[in-house]
């Protein structure tokens, strides 16, 4: 983060505006809802400051920015139309270590004014960090629509439950159920409507009845999918914000990891070829305790739980320990991978089957039905296949796959770092002695990779900005 989001109280604490026009009048305006006393410094007012003035809610100095004393004050907003005079005021500012604003240079000030979402007392704040207000505000109004008015009344109801709610349920853990349940269910619903009476005699009657757990929590497996957090299914997310601990593996993307609830405890138990945080068999174990203890425990694998993602066994646990679960699945990186490389898994003119294989070397091996995987007219995709490329290659060969056949390597596919790299079984170990992709990297073999040059249309950070891809050659990087 550029900006440490913050909300400051200001009611009834002097805020300083230097600046009389329509801009500093707007500024004016936000400091004036949230309580502040302002002075406004300018040499004159603009008709809405006047007003202002007029009705006793501002106090004007008369002068130019010189004029500005910024000591005692809270916060000062430089919003003169003079560049020179706005950087005068702001290094005042920075010297008496007062959190300074300066309209329409962010780099000169200390903080930035977000767009605002007002449900009071409900506020949401959206910063592009100065680099486009423009597209804050988009983002505004679209979360200007999916927040109702009704949160602010709602927040306003649970506000005068909070006493009584935390002397019913002194654990942390039951009060956020109890909450999880009341904001997400017919209390909100009836504030929603409009019906306050009826929300409350509700929520007292859901005080009444709810009791403190101290027996079994649940276990969600969540497929995190292949990295890009936009691939989420709702229902993985609502889920991933509501537990109270989220174990995850190493192949989670960090921005999907983000997306769990914030104070949620995370546990990491990723596994590296030959360095394992924690044993499956503790894994499985792990979970069913911390089940056990109460807690709703978010299991989160990349990719899908149940393509190499060893979630039957540890279900075949939990169903043991008699721990209730559910499995919400994700887009595996096959798909994820592929999709963003422009790669169809199976196409009329080139594959009429695809196949998913561990590429994972066991001993310096590779147990597979190699047989199988030479068939023509086929899509063979090799999970966790990258050290074990020169096997692959060699095998795939030995049973009679043309050398010429195209393969194509996907580093961190779906993210902004995705990498791509096309060739074909002769030369691409050549391709990974001068490019050195590095895990995860999935491996696609078959014609279809032919189609790479033609429909990629996703670009990594390392190629750009996303958008339409120029055709490339095989054996260079997208």
């Amino acid at each position: 983060m550029d900006y440490l989001p913050i909300f400051l109280k200001i009611e009834n604490r002097p805020c300083l505006v230097v600046g009389g026009g329509e801009v500093a009048a707007r500024k004016v305006g936000l400091l004036l809802e949230a309580g502040g006393r302002v002075t406004v410094v300018a040499p004159e007012l603009c008709e809405t400051l006047e007003r202002l003035r007029e009705g006793g809610e501002i106090e004007h100095r008369r002068g130019d920015h010189r004029a500005a004393e910024v000591d005692g004050n809270v916060l000062v907003i430089a919003a003169t139309d003079d560049e020179m005079a706005n950087r005068e005021v702001a290094a005042r500012a920075r010297e008496a270590n007062i959190p300074v604003n300066v309209v329409d240079d962010p780099e000169d000030g200390t903080f930035i004014m977000p767009s605002i979402i007002d449900r009071s007392p409900v506020v949401a704040a959206v910063s592009t960090g100065g680099a486009s207000p423009v597209l804050a505000r988009l983002i505004r109004a679209r979360l200007e629509s999916l927040i109702p008015a009704g949160y602010g009344r709602l927040a306003e109801l649970t506000a005068r439950f909070r006493g009584r709610v935390k002397a019913a349920l002194p654990s942390t853990d039951d009060r956020r159920r109890f909450w999880d349940r009341i904001l997400q269910g017919s209390v909100a619903e009836r504030v929603f409507s409009g019906h306050m009476e009826e929300a409350e005699a509700v929520l007292e009657k859901e005080l009444e009845a709810f009791s403190p757990s101290h027996g079994m929590g649940e276990v969600y497996l969540v497929g995190g999918g292949p990295g890009d957090p936009d691939l989420l299914t709702f229902r993985a997310l609502r889920l991933m914000q509501q537990a109270d601990v989220v174990v995850y593996d190493r192949l989670v993307a960090k921005p999907v990891l983000e997306m769990c609830r914030r104070d949620a405890e995370r546990i990491y138990v990723g596994k590296e070829r030959d360095r394992h945080a924690m044993r499956q068999e503790e894994i499985n174990a792990l979970l069913a305790k911390l089940a056990k203890e109460g807690k709703r425990v978010v299991r989160l694998k990349g990719g899908d739980p149940f393509i190499f993602g060893r979630g039957g066994e540890e279900i075949d646990t939990l169903a043991e320990e008699g721990v209730p679960f559910q499995v919400i699945p994700g887009i595996t990186a096959a798909s994820g991978c592929a999709t963003y490389s422009g790669i169809p898994l199976t196409h009329r003119d080139y594959a009429q089957s695809v196949t998913f294989v561990t590429g994972h070397l066991k001993d310096g091996t590779m147990n597979l039905n190699w047989h199988q995987l030479a068939q023509p007219h086929q899509t063979v995709v090799f999970y966790m296949g990258l050290h074990g490329l020169p096997v692959i290659v060699e095998k795939l060969q030995e049973h009679g796959v043309p050398a010429d056949m195209p393969i194509a390597l996907v580093q961190q596919g779906t993210t902004h770092l995705q990498r791509v790299f096309t060739g074909t079984l002769e030369n691409i170990l050549d391709i990974v002695e001068r490019e050195k992709p590095k895990p995860p990297t999935l491996i696609i073999v078959g014609e279809v990779v032919k189609l790479h040059e033609k429909l990629s249309w996703y670009k990594g950070e390392r190629a750009g900005r996303q958008g339409a891809t120029s055709p490339v050659q095989p054996g260079t990087e997208l």
